[in-house]
C-alpha cells in the first residue's frame, strides 16, 4: 500500500438556509455553496441569494 500524501481538512459551516461556507486549510476564504434554478424548485427554497450548489463545485472539480 502506499504511504499517505496529503488530508483535506474542511470545516463546514451552516450560514443561513442552504447557504454553507466550507473553509479549505490553508485558505483564508471560504467557498460558497447554496442552491439556484431547478436545484432550489426541488427543495422548495427561495434563497435570499443564489449561488452554486455542492452539485456544481463537484461537476466542476471533475471537470477541471
Amino acid at each position: 500500500m502506499a504511504d499517505q500524501v496529503y488530508t483535506s481538512r474542511i470545516r463546514i459551516e451552516r450560514i443561513k438556509g442552504p447557504i454553507r461556507h466550507a473553509f479549505v486549510e490553508p485558505f483564508s476564504e471560504p467557498i460558497r455553496f447554496g442552491v439556484h434554478g431547478a436545484i432550489k424548485q426541488f427543495y422548495g427554497v427561495e434563497p435570499d441569494e443564489e449561488i452554486p450548489a455542492t452539485l456544481d463545485h463537484m461537476i466542476a472539480a471533475v471537470g477541471g
